[in-house]
C-alpha cells in the first residue's frame, strides 16, 4: 500500500499536497483499490470553491459511486480533464496522473486537522 508521507490525509480517503497556499487533491491508493476499477469522475466545472468536509462530487467505479470530500477549504483553480477520458488514471497512478482538484487555500489552519501518513496508516491498520 503506497502512502505517500509528503501529503495529508482524511479519514474519508482523500489526500492533499500542499505547496504553499496551493493544494492538490486526490483519492488514497486504498481508496481506488476499495473502488476498483474507476469510470467516471463527476466534478461540476462551475464548481468555484469547496468547503472542507464537504462533497465536491463523485467517483463511479464498476459497482458503486462515492462521494469525493474537500480536505480542505478553497477555491478551485482547475480540475483533472484528462479524466474525462482516462478516469483510469485514478487507479493507475492515485497521487500523480490521477489528482482530481487543485485550490488555492483560504484556511491553512485546516490542516492541523489532517492525518499525517504514519496516523492514515495506522487508521487503516497497517
Amino acid at each position: 500500500m503506497n502512502v505517500p508521507q509528503n501529503l495529508k490525509y482524511t479519514k474519508d480517503h482523500e489526500w492533499i499536497k500542499v505547496d504553499c497556499n496551493i493544494g492538490i487533491i486526490g483519492i488514497t491508493d486504498f481508496a481506488q483499490g476499495e473502488l476498483g476499477d474507476v469510470v467516471y469522475v463527476d466534478i461540476n466545472p462551475e464548481l468555484s470553491e469547496i468547503t472542507m468536509n464537504q462533497s465536491f462530487g463523485t467517483i463511479e467505479a464498476v459497482k458503486t459511486v462515492s462521494d469525493l470530500y474537500a480536505p480542505m477549504s478553497g477555491k478551485v483553480l482547475g480540475f483533472n480533464k484528462r479524466l474525462n477520458d482516462e478516469p483510469q488514471l485514478v487507479n493507475i497512478d492515485p497521487y500523480g496522473e490521477g489528482w482530481l482538484i487543485k485550490i488555492e487555500i483560504t484556511d491553512a489552519a485546516e490542516i492541523k486537522e489532517l492525518l499525517d501518513s504514519a496516523s492514515y496508516c495506522e487508521q487503516l491498520g497497517l
